[in-house]
């Protein structure tokens, strides 16, 4: 409230019900902006905040109770329970919002709301700001202007409270179980599914409410592919296995990649390309305080990362040229990392007026370089075709530098080796 304009009113939606086939649904997951404010957690509910509204500047339409429903999905909170336990000033039904919808925003300069999210409210909305427009001889007075909430609330996300960081190590800590648990469990002639099966099952058994994305669980050659979720192959003696895996706790969530030898030894072709990744992950990550740029890791990386390519015979030439040309991107393709908080690719701006934001105290972001051989690769070594690796941890920028959340799942090769040794 104190970071809108003066006169306003903002309206945020929750997220709807996803169909996953014919009349099923996915479990429902929240608008990340929705339940950062509220903490609210059912679906057709609208807030709206209203700072110049001196009895209800905070109000929640709710879905009513409903025994008979209840029975069938789950407990709602209802109108008693959006004030009593979500603090709301006023509640109303759900079904109320549209008649009391010109008078909340009656007056009001400036509306905060994010078009495009919800088809159905977006018409509601632009329907009454229409009609008010043409009811000004009779003192209605419509928003002169509309506004993403983004713009405040995204940047109140990125910076976390004391709070949010306890929630995300937390997180953090439930995932780097699930990772050991993996490496202990990995051995040739398993199937990826099965790891992926184990993981997930630590997650849950912790409290998670589901991975924070679809976990990627990757032997061989399918680490080679970054977005590689079928999880369905098996794991084969002398292979690497790719684990990209992070679970949600509280809304908020962890992010963790890890990369180890099936059958528990690395070879020398995986120690070299995994001696580099890593390498480079341990200097970005010693770069990280207040005031560092994610573009300036991520030249880092760059810079190391086409450095070792050349010494490993993967790129030939002079590393500036190379890296000009954007040679390294045949094997390392990807950013060093994002934001993380409720959502894993978390909101927050990396440029201002066009430059590389410095990050402060109370971010978290991932650092996360990585090269990939395809097995197909034409002008490489062949001891190196079908290696993919990337090291992920999740990062807290602090006032004085950083604080790694995801330290409890081992990286050094003989700190791998030894925890799988069997």
């Amino acid at each position: 409230m104190r970071r809108m304009n003066a006169n306003s009113v903002a309206i945020l939606s929750s997220a709807r019900e996803a169909t996953r086939s014919n009349d099923s649904h996915y479990r429902y997951r929240q608008n990340s902006d929705f339940y950062y404010l509220t903490g609210f957690d059912e679906p057709e509910a609208i807030a709206v905040v209203a700072p110049a509204h001196k009895e209800h500047p905070f109000m929640l339409f709710v879905r009513p109770r409903d025994p008979e429903r209840e029975v069938w999905d789950g407990r709602r909170a209802g109108i008693e329970g959006a004030r009593e336990r979500y603090g709301a000033d006023a509640a109303f039904t759900f079904a109320e919002f549209p008649e009391k919808l010109g008078d909340l925003i009656n007056g009001a300069k400036h509306l905060y709301y994010r078009v495009g999210e919800d088809a159905v409210l977006d018409e509601q909305i632009i329907k009454q700001i229409a009609r008010m427009r043409t009811l000004g001889r009779r003192g209605v007075q419509a928003p002169e202007s509309i506004t993403d909430p983004g713009t405040i609330l995204h940047e109140m996300r990125l910076i976390k409270s004391e709070d949010e960081i306890k929630l995300m190590q937390r997180a953090a800590d439930i995932a780097a179980e699930a990772h050991c648990e993996a490496m202990k469990a990995t051995k040739p002639g398993m199937n990826e599914y099965e790891i992926e099966a184990l993981i997930e099952y630590i997650f849950r058994r912790n409290g998670a409410a589901a991975p924070a994305y679809t976990s990627i669980v990757g032997g061989g050659a399918n680490a080679t592919v970054l977005h590689y979720v079928s999880n369905n192959a098996t794991l084969k003696d002398g292979d690497l296995l790719l684990i990209d895996a992070g679970a949600e706790y509280e809304g908020y969530a962890s992010d963790i990649t890890r990369t180890f030898p099936v059958n528990g030894r690395f070879t020398e072709a995986q120690r070299g390309i995994y001696g580099l990744v890593l390498e480079t992950q341990l200097a970005c990550i010693e770069m990280v305080k207040p005031g560092v740029t994610m573009e300036g890791l991520r030249q880092h990386s760059i810079e190391m990362l086409t450095e070792g390519m050349v010494r490993l015979n993967l790129l030939e030439g002079e590393t500036a040229k190379l890296i000009e040309e954007e040679k390294y991107k045949r094997f390392y393709m990807h950013g060093i990392g994002h934001y993380l908080g409720l959502d894993v690719h978390d909101v927050g701006r990396y440029q201002v007026d066009g430059e590389p934001r410095p990050v402060e105290a109370g971010v978290v972001m991932t650092i996360e370089p990585g090269l990939y051989v395809a097995e197909d690769a034409e002008e490489v070594p062949d001891k190196y075709r079908g290696i993919g690796v990337r090291i992920e941890d999740d990062v807290l920028v602090t006032s004085d530098g950083y604080r790694v959340l995801t330290g409890g799942v081992p990286k050094e090769i003989d700190e791998i080796e030894q925890l799988m040794k069997r």
